[in-house]
């Protein structure tokens, strides 16, 4: 099929790149300084609707986020494009009792026009510094046995698979509880 497909595009000689030359130029990475991290505000909660649109980002009901906005303030945090739209954001936690004591990834997301920019790797290190300041011994999250792209991710931020939480997800997909200790 591929070599039909290649060969059906040689034998057009006036493809788009022959005509405009910009079209076969790669596009520019966008830049990730040309964004804004900040803590994020209860209002942000109405306008990520775009961030959350493919099949593995949960979106969870009001009162879960007035939950986490109210109690761990600290560890919300959306980053924003110079129109101040949501590009992403991270949504967490502390937790635990004793050496238990953690910070807890409950969402990070990227909106698909935004990733590998660097974004979700700028997000955990925000939410890793806020747990280290919460005096915890690590960071955990959970993810998806299926979901391998955010997995290779997590382990290029030094992120280690610590358990499989069977049936974690609607009782259907099992999750890896991930973990990164944290400098005390």
């Amino acid at each position: 099929f591929r070599l039909a497909f290649e060969s059906i595009l040689a034998a057009f000689p006036c493809r788009p790149e022959t005509l405009n030359p910009q079209l076969a130029a790669p596009r520019a990475p966008l830049n990730p300084i040309m964004s804004t991290t900040r803590r994020m505000s209860i209002n942000d909660i109405f306008s990520f609707n775009q961030v959350n649109l493919d099949s593995l980002t949960e979106t969870y009901n009001l009162l879960w986020y007035f939950e986490y906005f109210s109690k761990w303030p600290e560890h919300q945090n959306v980053v924003l494009n110079p129109e101040n739209q949501v590009m992403a954001y991270i949504i967490g936690k502390s937790e635990g009792a004793g050496e238990t004591w953690h910070g807890h990834v409950s969402a990070v997301t990227v909106g698909p026009a935004y990733r590998r920019i660097g974004l979700a790797s700028k997000l955990m290190r925000v939410l890793e510094e806020a747990s280290t300041q919460s005096d915890c011994y690590f960071v955990d999250l959970f993810v998806r046995v299926s979901n391998v792209v955010a997995i290779e991710m997590y382990r290029r931020f030094g992120y280690v698979v610590y358990r499989t939480i069977l049936k974690y997800y609607s009782g259907e997909e099992n999750a890896y509880d991930m973990r990164k200790a944290l400098p005390r």
